[in-house]
């Protein structure tokens, strides 16, 4: 199908409580795994000038592009949402399967795959979903944990951006009004209180340049300051990692890091922007925002371009883009490199390879925000990023800290040179100065908060000393981490090689392995578990002997597993991961049952086989099931206790409870009831998970 399809606002929000009621998860996401802050725990940051609950958020890609995707985030613990980016081209034929994580991560998927108008209308459904799962007060809540932002990020030209489509994005995103209140008329009635939310209408004024690779370096300074001047945002600018240059990257990533069969093309250094271009029109957008009074900084990094040297994507795919692990070191020696630049000038958003062990490093850095995409791709999804949490939090407690500056200060043992740097460094300094570093190194040394010890002096000056303190020792994290990072093995080919393992079987419609791997590696929520009991069923063939019919042939079908895996082709673009993690070969949105949204689409997409109910009519008549087996079309009705199941070449009637007594129509061979049978199991399993 390859062509994801937005779901109703109402039935996404039935299911969301649903259920959360009947079967502890939402949207396959297990409660018990969701993460809503912790009691004594304050990891607040500011991103321009507003403050979220957390510095992580999903990068814009996957996890962002759906309702339900920005939701599932949420309920992982990420607060900063960069949303999928959108352009004006956004009809594109993407190559399938997309994404490739068996060992690092490779994708040739590089926009949104809905028009720009149902992504707006994607965002602000999943922002409502949030308000109203916290208005609900089903989720246990930490008190400093309920601010979330929203992102937007636009690419790839300046006539793209100037377009009306990319303008109407922009403006809906700044005024949503008009969405919000389509969508507040579609709250189901039994969940009619929510209506009265006063929702978030502004969803964003802050939006992330995705200038992609190749982008000319004076297309990239006009689009940002088109963007500060016609619609008055505060921008980052997300770069690539060619920036370090030719010989660096080389050094770094096939020398140093071991991935000496990946060849990143002379192309790509010769197409982006070089380190002097970048610095010339960073500073210039730096005064450009001063001036306007908005905000400024960068995002390291982009993926890696490297030549398509594997046989997963089509060989017509010359190049694809590399993320994952060997990118965090490419993106840390930038940071390093921007730093040593511009000092804490700008503010610096992180995506590159961030996982559950050196997150709690890059918040030490004081990044933000600090996106993810590819760990939340592998086994356990969303999550996952619930272990960031837990490493960060034993890094806080073993330092005695209860906030993200404290934390930062204390993480690498560097905040007493940073004092003695700021003293050294002031030249003349004050009285009043010195008193304040003072207390502020009394304070590190017997603990205590920061920032009241330095609100505590005479403001505005102590809290100015405070900042250059927080300013300086964010410099010297960055020089201690990347002298870290770039030696640890975790990153190399070695650590990076082995795949997922594949027991060498083959999956079929029913009873795989059941190991629900991909269940959470889809960021769509498009395969999920169908309560199909295990039992043995009898399947009749009959034959029609000119005036009557008779039984040619019992056989059974045999399901030993306690439940079925099956697909929900709306929410899949065939992306593949989901094959990537399965330990047997075929890939589960391929083999297993598929469920179509609309009778619709079930027409349109009539190259993959699977299964529409339509809803009953009356009471007395139940709903309807279309399928596709091998291609040949299906169908089964019920009137009362009257079967009627067609198929390529026949067309029979019978009685529910008596089918071999009472079958008449034609046909004009065999007609077999396999498939009459589990058109019905797919009938009650799928409208027991009310989907």
């Amino acid at each position: 199908m390859a062509e994801l399809i937005p779901h109703p606002f109402g039935s996404l929000i039935n299911r969301m409580f649903d259920e959360l009621e009947t079967e502890q998860s939402i949207f396959d996401f297990p409660e018990k795994k969701f993460f809503c802050g912790l009691s004594g725990k304050d990891y607040s940051v500011n991103f321009h000038g507003k403050k979220s609950s957390s510095a992580l958020g999903p990068a814009s890609g996957p996890q962002t592009q759906m309702a339900q995707n920005i939701l599932l985030s949420w309920l992982g613990g990420c607060r900063i949402m960069e949303l999928k980016t959108v352009q004006i081209l956004d009809e594109l034929e993407i190559p399938r399967p997309c994404i490739d994580m068996q060992t690092v991560g490779y994708n040739v998927e590089w926009s949104q795959e809905l028009r720009i108008e149902q992504s707006l209308h994607e965002y602000v459904k999943g922002a409502m979903l949030i308000e109203i799962l916290q208005a609900s007060g089903k989720l246990e809540l930490a008190e400093n944990f309920g601010d979330v932002l929203y992102d937007m990020s636009v690419g790839y030209d300046l006539a793209g951006i100037q377009s009306d489509k990319v303008r109407q994005f922009i403006e809906g995103m700044q005024d949503a009004s008009e969405i919000v209140e389509h969508y507040r008329q579609q709250i189901p009635e039994q969940y009619r209180e929510f209506r009265k939310l006063d929702f978030q209408t502004k969803l964003s004024d802050t939006l992330t340049l995705s200038t992609f690779h190749g982008c000319p370096p004076e297309e990239i300074e006009k689009i940002i300051d088109y963007l500060f001047r016609e619609h008055g945002l505060n921008c980052i600018i997300k770069l690539n990692p060619t920036l370090l240059g030719k010989e660096k990257v080389r050094h770094l990533f096939n020398e140093i890091l071991g991935y000496a069969e990946i060849h990143v093309p002379d192309e790509a250094f010769e197409n982006d922007a070089s380190w002097e271009q970048a610095q010339g029109f960073v500073e210039r957008l730096g005064e450009t925002a001063k001036t306007l009074g908005l905000c400024f900084g960068v995002k390291f990094n982009n993926t890696l371009i490297v030549e398509n040297h594997r046989d997963f994507f089509p060989q017509s795919e010359k190049v694809m883009y590399l993320s994952g692990t060997p990118l965090h070191v490419l993106g840390i020696h930038l940071v390093q490199q921007f730093r040593e630049k511009f000092g804490d000038q700008f503010p610096i958003s992180f995506s590159a390879g961030i996982d559950k062990t050196n997150f709690a490093d890059a918040v030490a850095l004081g990044l933000t925000p600090i996106t993810v995409c590819s760990d939340l791709l592998k086994v356990g999804g969303y999550s996952r990023s619930s272990a960031y949490y837990k490493e960060l939090n034993s890094r806080m407690d073993n330092l005695g800290v209860s906030d993200i500056e404290s934390y930062l200060l204390k993480a690498y043992g560097n905040a007493e040179q940073a004092l003695k740097n700021i003293a050294s460094g002031a030249g003349n300094i004050s009285g009043t100065e010195v008193a304040a570093v003072d207390a502020l190194r009394k304070t590190l040394e017997n603990g205590g908060e920061f920032r009241k010890v330095a609100g505590a002096q005479v403001a505005p000056l102590a809290n100015e000393i405070f900042e250059k303190w927080l300013s300086e020792v964010k410099l010297l994290n960055t020089k201690t981490y990347v002298d870290e990072v770039t030696t640890q093995a975790r990153y190399t080919l070695e650590k990076n090689s082995n795949p997922p393992r594949k027991v060498g079987t083959t999956l079929e419609l029913f009873d795989c392995l059941t190991c629900d791997k991909c269940i959470p590696v889809c960021p769509n929520d498009a395969n999920f578990a169908l309560n199909i009991p295990q039992g043995e069923t009898e399947i009749l063939e009959f034959e029609n002997n000119k005036s009557s019919w008779s039984v040619k042939a019992k056989n059974s079908l045999k399901l030993e597993k306690k439940y079925q895996i099956a697909n929900f082709a709306d929410f899949c673009n065939e992306c593949g991961n989901c094959d990537i993690f399965c330990p047997e070969d075929g890939g589960p949105f391929l083999l297993k049952p598929r469920f179509f949204g609309s009778l619709e689409t079930f027409q349109e997409f009539s190259h993959r086989d699977g299964f529409y109910i339509e809803s009953e009519k009356t009471s007395a008549q139940a709903s309807i099931v279309f399928s596709r087996f091998d291609g040949k079309e299906y169908r089964v009705s019920e009137t009362g206790n009257t079967v009627n199941y067609s198929g390529p070449d026949f067309e029979v009637q019978f009685s529910k409870n008596d089918p071999a007594n009472t079958i008449s129509g034609e046909a004009k061979s065999r007609v077999s009831f396999l498939n009459y049978e589990i058109m019905q199991m797919m009938r009650a399993s799928y409208e027991s998970k009310s989907r």
